[in-house]
């Protein structure tokens, strides 16, 4: 009974652990609207590859070649590694450190318990359960690679769509394009609005087309409306009144699919509040309803 309960315990911990790495807790809202009060001192800062390496990073690093001859990561992943600002190297280092702690999991666990109780777990069992972990963790990098590239994607959209709408009302004070351009990419914050003065400012330095460098941050950041921008802007012109009509028409589109999006997460935030409640309900039917169903069959 006892090897039941360590075991029942051990793995309601891990799967605590791995449930709360994939998904972490969201900030509280105080929180939330301090960071947006707080002024942002420097509009990009680089990351280094020896920031914010773990233990993960340290354990797996002389894996890193080895990886990467197997054709790892793969170019979508690569494109989230760039967007997430993680250098390659790290990463496939982080994945090998979480594979090797999920092969030497279950087998700490077996010896623990069979210094607790005598009788450890079977040489079967310990090697499934090493490659079960083994692989879960193994990919458990991947998802928060792409989450922090999707959240990131999901800003870039929404500074651009703030971006856009300042462009189109400073065209309408009178304003050129290059003015309206300069003066909508002073005021938004954040890593989106870091990007589009990046793209901006690589268009005043190296005397480009400002379309074609919003299109090429598209392509490098996978956010099609980037894309789709320099095409309806070239095909419109760059001076006139065709392209304060084109801004606000994609503007327009942004903020109505923005709409649609946010309609979205919350049908589907109220459809997830729904289901513990059916679960609590469909267990107190249960726990009403075994008594009578064992008094009814302990009488045939």
């Amino acid at each position: 009974m006892m090897t039941v309960i360590l075991l029942g315990l051990g793995l309601g911990g891990f799967l605590a652990l791995t449930v709360y790495g994939i998904n972490p807790p969201r900030p509280s809202l105080a929180d939330t609207l301090t960071r947006l009060g707080t002024p942002i001192t420097a509009a990009f800062e680089p990351v280094s590859a020896d920031t914010g390496e773990g233990w993960a990073s340290r354990l797996g690093w002389r894996a890193v070649p080895a990886l990467k001859a197997l054709g790892l990561p793969t170019r979508s992943l690569r494109d989230d590694l760039a967007v997430a600002d993680v250098p390659v190297e790290r990463f496939l280092a982080e994945k090998t450190g979480a594979f090797l702690a999920g092969l030497l999991a279950p087998s700490v666990a077996s010896l623990l318990l069979w210094a607790l109780t005598g009788s450890g777990l079977g040489m079967q069992s310990t090697v499934l359960g090493s490659l079960l972990t083994g692989t879960v963790l193994f990919f458990t990098p991947d998802l928060s690679v792409r989450s922090e590239a999707q959240r990131r994607r999901k800003e870039l959209r929404h500074t651009l769509s703030v971006f856009l709408n300042l462009v189109v009302i400073a065209l309408a004070g009178g304003a050129g394009i290059h003015q309206a351009l300069s003066d909508a990419g002073t005021n938004p914050h954040g890593w989106g609005a870091a990007q589009l003065r990046r793209a901006l400012t690589a268009s005043e330095v190296g005397r480009t087309n400002v379309w074609h460098e919003l299109g090429a941050l598209g392509a490098r950041t996978g956010v099609r409306e980037l894309a789709e921008l320099a095409a309806t802007v070239s095909l419109a012109g760059s001076e006139g009144a065709k392209i304060r009509v084109s801004l606000e028409a994609k503007a327009a589109a942004m903020r109505t699919r923005s709409l649609a999006e946010s309609d979205g997460a919350a049908q589907s935030a109220t459809e997830r509040m729904s289901l513990p409640v059916v679960v609590l309900f469909a267990g107190f039917l249960v726990f009403i309803g075994y008594p009578a169903l064992q008094n009814v069959l302990a009488g045939l």
